[in-house]
């Protein structure tokens, strides 16, 4: 998820575009929170019209939505706020319409936004991989985890999706009223979050109010943190999400990376020498296992290059 740091942006005053992909039907509005400009991998707000409607399909890349206000009809479900949808690549979705009008946040995680009208999706899909989950009513808030330093009381999560093999998270987060917290935190793995309602401010970005967004790619310095009101957001992650936190807002990028490996080095040392490992190659196995379950092995050549992807190849790519 390779894109320039965005913070703070919001995006309340820019304008929806007509989106005019192939497949998109007529009334389909987007505005772009940020784009890979190399795999066309994006995040999107997408507004979809009084009688839009769509055949069942799917994308040839893996997806992620999440309903921020109206209601979406698919099939015999409706999809009200805080609905949440993981869309593994080639899995459909049946035939969706909008009885009003409807906004909601669109992840296209590997490649640009693509649609493919037809009912039984591509053969090779992940079908087992669907998730589903109506976040405002049927799940419960959990508190962070305590250290010190660390997060503060008052910020929980609702965890929706790890992915099994990047530890990719998608989750959603609030800060009660009232909520600060005096240190400065950075991670190992690119970052973006959308706030779905309040507003939070931050030490080296100022205040990000209802509909701001942020990507922030890692070992970036953030915090202090506080929010008066309190905020629900929607943030995530590239990779494993693991906070270092410290008190000195003046580290850069560089510094910050190379206490992340000292960190490493100390706490979780045969992970540090396997990822440190000479001659290019950290396989931990001859075999390379992909999240479709896919296995190739390989040479242990110098210079080898992992890939990392859930696309479908298809015939003809949107």
């Amino acid at each position: 998820m390779a894109r320039p740091h965005i913070e703070p942006y919001d995006e309340r005053d820019a304008p929806f575009r007509r989106l005019t992909l192939p497949g998109f039907p007529r009334g389909t509005h987007y505005k772009t929170l940020s784009v890979d400009r190399q795999s066309g991998a994006c995040s999107l707000i997408l507004k979809l019209e009084t009688g839009w409607r769509r055949p069942a399909g799917f994308s040839y890349t893996e997806m992620e939505i999440f309903v921020l206000d109206g209601e979406i009809r698919c099939g015999a479900g409706r999809f009200g706020p805080g609905r949440y949808l993981w869309m593994p690549a080639g899995v459909p979705l049946a035939e969706m319409s909008v009885p009003r009008s409807a906004r909601l946040l669109a992840f296209y995680n590997y490649g640009e936004p693509s649609f493919e009208a037809a009912p039984e999706g591509h053969p090779d899909a992940f079908r087992d991989g669907l998730v589903d989950l109506d976040t405002y009513h049927g799940m419960q808030w959990n508190p962070v985890v305590r250290k010190a330093p660390g997060v503060a009381p008052g910020c929980m999560t609702k965890v929706l999706r790890v992915d099994p093999v990047t530890k990719a998270c998608t989750f959603l987060y609030c800060m009660t009223p009232n909520y600060w917290q005096d240190n400065i935190s950075y991670h190992d793995c690119a970052e973006e979050s959308y706030h779905i309602w309040g507003t939070s401010w931050m030490m080296q970005f100022g205040y990000l109010p209802t509909g701001g967004y942020f990507w922030r790619p890692p070992y970036i310095n953030h915090g202090a943190f506080a929010s008066q009101l309190g905020c629900v957001a929607l943030g995530r992650t590239d990779s494993e999400l693991f906070n270092y936190f410290h008190f000195d807002p003046w580290t850069d990028i560089e510094q910050n990376r190379q206490r992340a490996i000292r960190v490493l080095r100390h706490e979780r040392p045969e992970l540090h020498r396997w990822a440190m490992a000479e001659a290019g190659h950290n396989h931990p196995t001859a075999a390379h296992v992909h999240a479709d379950g896919t296995a190739h092995a390989h040479d242990h050549a110098a210079g080898h290059q992992r890939q990392r992807g859930h696309s479908i190849p298809a015939t003809r790519m949107r």
